[in-house]
């Protein structure tokens, strides 16, 4: 499979799939294009992609439903063919006169010599490339035993897979899979980029993520209101330049706390993350027992483990959380640091073991400027669910968490989603070499020195992810996604950060 990317072209706004069905036929019919015309220009489409993914296939095999996703497949399949392709083409139901638009698009893939075969796995052996247009977005249940079998081998072998509009089997607005889901190596989603392509397991399944808006763009965005927005670092200014009179006070003074006897290097992940991210001073609240760990090598951090009330006082923002621990010691730290917050109105990002402490708690806490950033084990602690369950709607409880906690919520992973109770972001960077140890440390300590530098909760949480994530990316792109660890993002978010 092609690694996991999304074209930095693509449109900043995603949609619901019902949104897009409910939408297209207006859309459409105000850009003076009716639905077959509109599915003609889907097979083009796709004809155009197969081209580009694998322009030496002579052997395309398409797979195909009984719904308008099977008929861009015929469609397609029709354009390959008139190229001088070798097009095996197997319906679920071969003997089926499909209706309406798809039934057009079958009699014309038939009107021009083309066969209609049961799916074999011999076939699929003697294919370049397979199009996979089984199943479009109107599923929302387990989907039927012949599809899934189908699924299957398709996965099992090491063909390059098209998905035209989502991967089969998958929820267009969870990315969960329907008991079963085609591992895409490109998918060319039509009209509105869906919601589940972007995050989670969907990311993972649609490969490559290809948009056309069919030429009904502009008409579909008039009548169709955007149900989240994707992150890329071409949306962000860069910082101002610094005043030349200006000194470390000028740029914040965080606080971080965190790092129980025997777990200090993540809070000294995030503290030296704040400085390359550009926080005038950090200070760092450790255990007793990790002063020397934490300080060693690093003398621009101030290291303290004593008077803790005063390293708050001295803050104009906190973050709490990486290696804290959920002892005593942890406690009575998360205790002090929430109340003192709450009491004079400071910036706080809540990350890792204090989202645990956090999840106890029986009087909520409300802080006017807070960030959460759980993974979905903490959200789903947060919750009180299960960790399936926000993997299965990561969207959904990502605003849960919002709301709950009336903080931004900054839900990690593939894709990662920011909430902040209203609105939703999806960050388009990212790749599995930022599952490694620390990564988060490293990304709260960027979200704490933002906001040192004065910038809101709502921008710090938006441009600290992306800008995370997008070095990783470039870390990835220069020495591989294996081996990252997490400071290596140092010197790549600094560059990012002066460009």
């Amino acid at each position: 499979m092609l690694d996991n990317q999304i074209a930095t072209s693509l449109p900043y706004k995603l949609y619901r799939a019902d949104q897009v069905r409910d939408n297209e036929r207006t859309a459409a019919e105000n850009s003076g294009c009716d639905m077959f015309a509109l599915m003609q220009r889907a097979g083009a489409s796709v004809f155009r992609q197969c081209e580009q993914l694998v322009p030496e296939a002579d052997v395309i095999l398409v797979l195909v439903g009984q719904g308008n996703n099977a008929g861009d497949g015929y469609i397609a399949a029709t354009h390959l063919k008139n190229a001088g392709r070798q097009v095996i083409l197997c319906a679920v139901e071969p003997d089926r006169e499909l209706e309406g638009d798809a039934g057009r698009a079958q009699a014309y893939w038939l009107s021009t010599g083309g066969k209609i075969e049961s799916f074999s796995n011999q076939y699929l052996q003697q294919a370049d490339l397979v199009i996979d247009a089984l199943l479009g977005t109107g599923i929302n249940s387990a989907i039927r035993k012949e599809f899934s079998l189908i699924i299957d081998d398709v996965n099992a072998s090491d063909i390059p897979v098209l998905s035209i509009d989502v991967p089969s089997g998958l929820d267009a607005n969870t990315g969960q899979s329907l008991g079963r889901c085609v591992q895409a190596d490109v998918t060319l989603t039509l009209v509105g980029i869906k919601l589940g392509l972007t995050t989670g397991a969907g990311k993972q399944s649609c490969g490559k993520l290809v948009f056309d808006d069919l030429g009904i763009g502009n008409a579909f965005k008039s009548l169709a209101r955007a149900s989240a927005s994707a992150l890329t670092i071409e949306q962000f200014d860069s910082m101002k330049p610094r005043d030349i009179h200006s000194h470390k006070g000028s740029y914040g003074r965080l606080l971080c706390v965190g790092g129980n006897k025997g777990t200090a290097g993540a809070i000294r992940l995030s503290s030296e993350a704040a400085l390359r991210s550009g926080a005038g001073m950090v200070r760092t609240y450790v255990h007793s027992g990790s002063v020397i760990q934490v300080s060693a090598g690093r003398p621009e951090l101030m290291v303290t483990d004593e008077d803790l009330e005063h390293a708050l006082e001295w803050s104009t923002c906190v973050v709490i959380g990486p290696g804290l621990g959920q002892d005593d010691w942890a406690d009575e730290a998360f205790q002090m640091t929430l109340k003192h917050c709450q009491q004079h109105a400071k910036p706080l990002v809540i990350d890792a073991d204090a989202l645990n402490l956090l999840s106890k708690q029986a009087t909520a806490y409300t802080i006017n400027d807070c960030i959460i950033t759980p993974h979905a084990g903490e959200a789903a602690r947060l919750l009180g669910v299960s960790v399936d369950d926000v993997e299965g709607e990561r969207f959904n409880y990502a605003r849960q968490c919002a709301q709950r906690y009336h903080a931004l919520c900054v839900l990690k992973g593939a894709g990662t989603i920011i909430d902040n109770e209203s609105t939703a972001w999806v960050c388009s960077h990212g790749n599995p070499g930022l599952a490694t140890a620390g990564s988060g440390d490293v990304l709260s300590g960027i979200l704490g020195a933002l906001l040192a530098q004065g910038m809101s909760t709502e921008l710090a949480c938006k441009y600290g992810v992306t800008l995370h994530a997008k070095a990783g990316d470039n870390i990835a792109q220069s020495h591989g996604q294996r081996g990252m660890i997490a400071s290596d993002l140092f010197d790549a978010v600094r560059t990012l950060l002066n460009q």
